[in-house]
């Protein structure tokens, strides 16, 4: 089962272009399963059915798994089985008739315009840490790119004089433009630290760590919690948050919904829809607070 789970795996890389994290999801949820069958002695995917799946779900369910999580494992298991059965591995496909639970969907955490100056203040350009730490918070803010595509970016994907940022090489890729303060933040780590990070001149990676190499998720995930810390930000900062303010910000201040979706990168305008739903309560606090009858 595990040769046909890389096969799998090989299929939505080439055919689907996921990206790593993606796919490391994938097949993180689909390992899990398989684990489950071995452990109730099923040792063959064709012996499956509807009744082994829903089994598995309450067994998440039971293991304390929220909604959401066990919804992702049955959209993975779902990709899985009509990926064998459209390769007459197995005969019927056992998730076709099974509903994805309900999951409520929550609104992401942003911060306030005077909450992402405070952050983005954090950084001080007095040592090489200093230079690149704040030239990728002000490239995330102005561009609302993932942190995926950050640390994937390369020297070559950045064109600081027509002032854009390229991201996902391949058929999905897409032109974001870089406003002033963060083309100066990045010319300066460019001028003024990368050359002397990089381990090696043959380094493509625009932000690398303090080994030279390519900055990692977790590298950065430890940076960005340093300066919530630092700036005394009461509110639970991911990696995403910098990436959920720019398109609140961008809607507050009259962008348009497509706009947004083609700048996130959303395949889907559904996805962007959300930041509507943040903007629509944000306008109820400020009535509530500032009309003298509410």
């Amino acid at each position: 089962m595990e040769a046909l789970v890389q096969k799998f795996i090989n299929f939505l890389e080439r055919d689907k272009r996921l990206s790593l994290n993606t796919l490391q999801s994938y097949r993180r949820d689909i390992e899990q399963y398989l684990t489950y069958l071995r452990e109730i002695n099923l040792n063959n995917i064709s012996n499956t059915n509807k009744a082994t799946i829903i089994a598995y779900l309450l067994h998440l369910q039971k293991k304390g798994r929220a909604t959401s999580t066990i919804s992702r494992n049955l959209a993975s298991l779902r990709s899985f089985y009509q990926y064998i059965s459209k390769n007459k591995i197995i005969e019927h496909d056992p998730t076709q008739e099974l509903e994805s639970p309900k999951v409520e969907k929550k609104l992401p955490q942003i911060l306030s315009t005077q909450e992402v100056e405070l952050l983005l203040e954090q950084p001080k350009c007095v040592d090489l840490k200093g230079y690149r730490d704040k030239a990728m918070l002000e490239l995330l803010y102005a561009t609302g790119i993932r942190v995926s595509e950050l640390i994937n970016l390369d020297l070559s994907d950045v064109n600081l004089e027509m002032g854009f940022v390229r991201c996902n090489k391949g058929s999905r890729e897409r032109m974001i433009p870089i406003g002033t303060i963060a083309i100066n933040a990045l010319k300066d780590y460019i001028n003024k630290a990368r050359n002397l990070l990089v381990a090696s001149s043959d380094e493509k990676a625009l932000f690398v760590n303090i080994n030279g190499k390519r900055l990692t998720r977790q590298g950065f995930w430890k940076i960005i919690k340093q300066y919530k810390n630092q700036a005394k930000i009461n509110k639970d900062i991911t990696p995403h948050t910098l990436r959920h303010s720019f398109a609140a910000h961008l809607l507050e201040n009259g962008a348009d919904l497509r706009s947004i979706q083609e700048m996130l990168g959303h395949s889907d305008i559904s996805s962007t829809q959300i930041y509507a739903q943040l903007a629509k309560n944000r306008i109820k606090e400020i009535y509530k607070k500032t009309h003298p009858r509410a």
